[in-house]
């Protein structure tokens, strides 16, 4: 049945992105790279990752691996997005181009550029504009498949945050952040004890050509099988605390440049550098008031409709005609209803990237004009902001979420592990 599938799907692919001349010379516009389960991965999108990669390397002056083994990583990628756009569009998760002008707006924002010359600056690095917004809006999507899906396997205890406060009272490096790198040598699905002895001399030596000098991000592209491989492993900054528990303990104390492991875990061999330390900068974190009416779409209840129903809500509060926090009551799904809608007082970062870039925009009492997440449909209105010394405040909170951190990155690893290994997936190679 999967060799009908492939033929049958292969067929079809190639029928529709093929041409023939007038001298009926079959002339290939694009081939299938991969077959992803109920999708497929063409070669054209391998080799514009390839490129987009290829110039950002050059910008920055770091070195690649072979093109081979690039493309092995590339792939790769490609085939988890692939798994992931599959779930989300079984979801209904969508990503309007109205959302997408959003996103982009904010991104140019963030480099203090106009839309405009954002597009322009993304021309002149070499890369197909339009190509590029269905980059980001398929990462969009799978980012909220990915936090829709994990948050639902996570699970912090009340006891694991009151021993993560009496831990952080005690600790003396609190001050202190690091900058990771990571390379995961990973095992097979359902490894066994040799698959598991042969990752360790991988690690081994990864670990010997680290120590004698070569680039950290170089074999972390070629070589890692962590989520950011493609980033040369960097973790980021983080403080001790935020880091997984298996890497904080093993780089207490150590220095810039350490390189750790093998540390093993569920997945495969850890290996991590310390890319760099400094003090822990002052951390002042902004929370928000804010409260919301959600309507979810459904079978019976169109994308358009929860959409124009939200306006209809906003007409009439903005008119004087109706309340928000009644309407919220009336109207609004989910669990804040009840209290008006109230969300409280919040870390925006905590909410769904559509809902923190939302409320971003926002003024004091200001209302969002109807906005998709990850939940359904939301009109949301921003009614406080203050600014909290998020160093000394180690409440329940911060350390819940220190905590639910931690699992997230852990837990993400592991359910597209699962994805990978439950799905049909057929590389084929290059002619």
């Amino acid at each position: 049945m999967k060799k009908l599938f492939k033929s049958l799907l292969v067929t079809t692919v190639c029928t529709a992105i093929s041409l023939t001349t007038v001298q009926a010379e079959e002339i290939e516009l694009d081939r299938v790279a991969v077959i992803v389960d109920a999708g497929v991965v063409l070669e054209s999108e391998v080799k514009d990752l390839l490129n987009t990669i290829k110039l950002q390397a050059k910008k920055k002056g770091q070195g690649l691996p072979s093109d081979k083994a690039l493309r092995v990583q590339v792939i790769d990628k490609l085939i988890n997005d692939s798994l992931i756009m599959q779930i989300g569009e079984r979801m209904g998760v969508q990503v309007s181009d109205a959302q997408l002008d959003e996103t982009l707006t904010n991104m140019a924002k963030d480099e203090e550029l106009t839309l405009e010359l954002f597009r322009q600056k993304i021309i002149s690095d070499g890369t197909d504009y339009d190509k590029y917004r269905e980059l980001v809006r398929t990462e969009i999507i799978s980012g909220e498949v990915s936090r829709s899906s994990v948050q639902r396997r996570i699970y912090v205890s009340p006891q694991e945050v009151t021993n993560l406060i009496s831990s952080m009272k005690e600790q003396t490096n609190n001050d202190v952040d690091y900058r990771l790198g990571h390379i995961l040598i990973s095992f097979p699905p359902e490894p066994t004890q040799d698959d598991m002895n042969e990752a360790k001399i991988r690690a081994d030596k990864v670990i010997e050509l680290l120590k004698n000098g070569s680039n950290f991000a170089k074999i972390a592209i070629a070589s890692s099988g962590g989520t950011n491989a493609l980033e040369g492993g960097d973790l980021g900054w983080k403080n001790i605390n935020e880091l997984p528990t298996l890497f904080s303990e093993i780089i207490d104390g150590e220095k810039k440049g350490a390189i750790l492991g093998a540390i093993r875990t569920g997945l495969g061999f850890s290996i991590v550098k310390i890319i760099d330390v400094r003090g822990r900068k002052i951390l002042e974190i902004e929370e928000v008031k804010a409260r919301h009416i959600l309507i979810t779409p459904s079978v019976i209840l169109s994308e358009a409709k929860a959409e124009s129903m939200l306006q209809g809500y906003m007409d009439k509060i903005n008119a004087g005609e109706a309340d928000f926090a009644d309407l919220a009551k009336e109207h609004s799904e989910g669990p804040t209803s009840v209290s008006g809608g109230d969300l409280g007082w919040a870390d925006p970062n905590a909410y769904d990237p559509a809902f923190t870039d939302a409320l971003a925009r926002l003024k004091i009492d200001e209302i969002h004009k109807p906005f998709r997440s990850s939940f359904g449909w939301h009109i949301a209105q921003l009614t406080g902001r203050r600014t909290l010394d998020a160093t000394k405040q180690m409440n329940k909170k911060r350390a819940y979420q220190i905590l639910f951190n931690r699992k997230f990155g852990l837990e993400s690893a592991r359910w597209l592990k699962e994805l990978r290994d439950d799905a049909y997936v057929d590389i084929f190679a290059r002619d």
